[in-house]
């Protein structure tokens, strides 16, 4: 089994963190974002939008798209499943997996790439990281009466939805952003338990 991805790339370390999850070692393949890698005709056969990661298989098949790639690695390897089994929670699951991809992680990208990467500057940049902040904190505010009767966001097992959320929580602990995650003591009591985990520990280094 094979990742080519990137080791700070938020989608690789959803599909790296699973595999840690499920105690997988995979060969990681590093595709180098900086000198546009992800754009060559070798990784575009692989993944043909241009972008990481990409899971090859054991059976040498590939998968992109990392939210189907850890779907798929949680179904095929042995070890605690990190899908719930009780309809209710594997909605929720589902759900929190939806506001993650929908809501929370575009708006907190645009802080990211301002604040991290370097995209923009200016009244044009700083009205990205308000905007972002914006919707960082509507996310907050929905999962905040969640997470304050549950300790998961699918309920009181740690599942995929936690897994999505988890890069882009990461990255914002290292913008100005910070403080947000602060303001919300139930989201912020669920990322000290989250970011404890050994599988986050090994991925974010």
């Amino acid at each position: 089994m094979k990742v080519y991805g990137h080791p700070m790339s938020t989608c690789t370390r959803k599909v790296l963190t699973t595999l840690a999850e499920k105690g997988r070692e995979a060969e990681f393949v590093l595709v180098d974002l900086m000198k546009g890698e992800q754009k060559s005709p070798a990784h575009l056969a692989r993944q043909p939008f241009g972008v990481v990661p990409v899971l090859e298989a054991d059976d040498g098949s590939l998968l992109y798209e990392s939210r189907a790639i850890i779907r798929y690695l949680d179904r095929v390897l042995p070890g605690t499943s990190l899908t719930p089994s009780q309809p209710r929670a594997y909605g929720l699951m589902e759900q929190f997996i939806g506001v993650e991809q929908s809501y929370f992680s575009p708006a907190a990208l645009k802080i990211i790439m301002v604040e991290l990467f370097h995209r923009g500057e200016g009244s044009e940049a700083a009205a990205r990281v308000a905007e972002g902040r914006q919707g960082v904190e509507k996310a907050f505010s929905v999962i905040e009466p969640v997470l304050g009767r549950q300790q998961y966001l699918a309920g009181d097992t740690f599942s995929l939805a936690d897994v999505t959320w988890m890069p882009y929580l990461g990255n914002l602990t290292a913008t100005s952003a910070k403080d947000v995650i602060g303001k919300y003591p139930n989201v912020s009591a669920w990322w000290s338990r989250i970011s404890a985990r050994p599988s986050w520990k090994k991925v974010a280094g």
